[in-house]
């Protein structure tokens, strides 16, 4: 029979540290006070915690440091903000039955109903900050506009926090953020500090205009920035940020063509994962879409996760960072900002990457080894959900958007349930994943423009067969057949490496952001096509070496086969397109089980059947050697009837 018994809570009353709710258990449990072993090491006023177990002389035996752990982390991790960045790390401990309590002023914030506890008040507030960090194992921010100054004395009271005290200092005030990071070697566009218009003027004589002026402080998602396009505008761009009294500094105006952005994680160990680069494209100084990964060059990749391994090496403290950045037309990456917290640019990791920053975040600053950081799925877009609208109207607008995103294949939706709307304000966001860059943007450009989904119009090839003359078409369309027989979908163009090298170049470079994951080349004669689109893309390049009217395909087999060292293209016999597909079918089936499945029973049956075709229509018989003969026994019923006693083997199949 159940017994309502009572278990240890957090008040949500700040004057009191306990408070208790009624429970039911199958047994009846007592109530074991001790010190919490973490903080009695780390705290001179320890704080009693309370623990449940079903009879007290279990433990009594167990000395402090023995005592066993229940589940992944006992820690009870304090966040100061109750944002849509507390709700997602609410949901993420909730997979490991980590304890997360909030401190937020709003009794309805995103994260109130998913804490294990809400503390109501302010996170700047010295006095809520002091008795917050009592209920604590471990404090962190998911804002860092916080109270630096009662953090900085939690530490000297041996309170843990992370990141560190000295971290969020650096990182409230951009102005002193790009001082300690140009300190540290990190590239950043030319900036100085102005205290009137005209050091103002001298700055847009220094670093020409448009100029980007600043805010150092309590600026986020475009507050606290303007831009002056000449020295004309100074004055109306320093009173949109409030005058020279709210510590202003400037920027020289980078040229950047893209932005992205790097999620970086660093254990108390101090080390380092990075999350694949992305790109953020901005709306009205908000961040709008996030595209992972980010369709640039390996080099810019690495560079780009190089600056900011060295940014985050900088500063201490475990926990998530998320560095934002500039691509600039020379293919420079300066550093724009760094956010020590989870961030807007890795909402996508939830459902694309093995390991979400949120999950990330609290395994940092706990003490747990880092995860994988690494995307599971080839593509993702996260769409932020801004208010279009204020109040009723706006929730209107949000709710027929969301209708059409759950009709989308791939897409998650996640609404942080804020109760009110205001134009702007981020409301959720959505993730689309999928097969390639091109599927997932068209799935989102769908659902944008209010199209009804087709999910045939949307079926990328995985396999491209191009061809440099429509005359190679009866050899090629071979392979297009063993493609369609195994349910791989696949396209057919004519490209000429020497007629339309600009259509040669373009799908070579498009071929993979589109879906395409090999590439099938034909060509006769001196044969260029497979090598040169093979120095155009990372994709595999398998040669068909095509018969022409000369040197009987010779000359194309020793051209495909001759590639330079750096340019490697797989090839097949002249004329042998069959080889070709089925060699992309298995390529495909390293990473596809159900294409495995298929291709065990079929692939050699593909073979016998295009290579004895002529001799099955003659004759209805098939000869086939007693090695091929043991293979086929287990082919399914209908497609070879077979007579192990003997050597030629009626077949069913018939003509094509």
């Amino acid at each position: 029979m159940l017994q309502n018994s009572k278990i240890g809570v957090f008040s949500k009353n700040p004057e009191s540290v306990f408070a208790f709710k009624p429970s039911f258990h199958r047994k009846p449990h007592t109530l074991n006070f001790y010190m919490d072993k973490q903080q009695t090491k780390s705290r001179q006023n320890p704080v009693l915690v309370c623990r449940v177990s079903r009879d007290s002389h279990e433990n009594s035996s167990l000395s402090k440091d023995d005592s066993p752990v229940h589940g992944v982390s006992e820690m009870v991790v304090g966040v100061l903000g109750g944002g849509q960045l507390g709700r997602m790390l609410c949901q993420a401990a909730s997979k490991m039955a980590i304890k997360v309590v909030i401190l937020d002023p709003l009794e309805d914030c995103p994260a109130s109903v998913l804490s294990y506890d809400h503390m109501v008040g302010s996170f700047d507030d010295s006095a809520a900050v002091q008795e917050f960090a009592k209920r604590c194992g471990v404090l962190t921010v998911e804002i860092e506009h916080v109270d630096v100054a009662t953090l900085e004395e939690l530490e000297q009271q041996g309170v843990d926090c992370h990141p560190k005290a000295s971290t969020i200092r650096i990182i409230q005030d951009k102005y002193l953020q790009k001082v300690h990071f140009s300190r540290h070697g990190v590239p950043l566009p030319e900036f100085m500090q102005i205290d009137d218009f005209e050091g103002a003027r001298r700055a847009g004589n220094l670093f020409g205009y448009p100029l980007m002026i600043k805010s150092k402080r309590l600026a986020y998602d475009g507050r606290g920035n303007a831009v002056a396009k000449s020295e004309e505008e100074l004055p109306s761009a320093v009173t949109a940020l409030g005058g020279f009294d709210c510590s202003l500094y400037v920027e020289k105006w980078a040229p950047f063509v893209k932005e992205l952005a790097v999620i970086v994680a660093r254990g108390r160990d101090n080390s380092i994962l990075c999350y694949p680069v992305v790109e953020t494209i901005h709306k009205e100084n908000i961040c709008h879409i996030v595209k992972s990964p980010a369709v640039v060059p390996w080099k810019i990749r690495k560079l780009a996760t190089d600056v900011a391994c060295r940014a985050v090496s900088s500063l201490e403290g475990a926990g998530v960072f998320a560095v934002e950045l500039f691509l600039t037309e020379d293919g420079q990456i300066l550093l724009n900002e760094v956010a020590p917290r989870p961030h807007n640019s890795g909402h996508h990791t939830i459902e694309s990457c093995y390991t979400s920053q949120y999950e990330q975040h609290l395994r940092a600053v706990v003490g747990l080894p880092l995860g994988d950081p690494s995307m599971k799925t080839p593509a993702a877009i996260m769409y932020n959900l801004l208010g279009e609208d204020e109040g009723d109207c706006g929730f209107y607008l949000a709710h027929q958007l969301i209708g059409r995103a759950l009709g989308i294949p791939g897409a998650t939706v996640h609404w942080y349930d804020k109760p009110e709307m205001r134009k702007q304000r981020k409301m959720g966001h959505i993730t689309i994943v999928g097969s390639s860059m091109g599927i997932v943007e068209a799935r989102l450009n769908s659902m944008l423009k209010e199209d009804s989904y087709d999910s045939q119009s949307e079926v990328a090839p995985r396999v491209g067969i191009i061809m440099g003359s429509d005359s190679d078409l009866p050899v090629m369309k071979e392979a297009a057949r063993i493609l369609s027989m195994f349910g791989v979908s696949h396209e057919v163009r004519i490209v000429s490496a020497h007629r339309t090298p600009a259509m040669m170049f373009s799908y070579s470079s498009s071929a993979q952001e589109r879906g395409v994951q090999i590439i099938i080349a034909g060509a006769g004669g001196a044969a260029h096509l497979p090598g040169m689109v093979a120095a155009l893309t990372p994709l595999p390049v398998i040669g068909v070496p095509v018969r022409a009217s000369a040197l009987d395909g010779i000359d194309s087999l020793l051209s495909i086969v001759q590639m330079p060292r750096g340019v490697p293209v797989a090839t097949v016999a002249i004329n042998n397109a069959t080889n070709a597909g089925l060699l992309a079918v298995r390529m495909l089936g390293v990473a596809d089980a159900d294409l495995v499945a298929r291709l065990g029973p079929l692939n050699l049956f593909v073979v016998i059947y295009k290579c004895y075709v002529r001799l099955i229509c003659q004759t209805n018989k098939l000869l086939i050697s007693p090695f091929v003969l043991k293979i086929c026994k287990n082919k399914p019923t209908g497609c070879i009837t077979l007579h192990s006693s003997h050597i030629l083997i009626p077949c069913t199949l018939g003509a094509e």
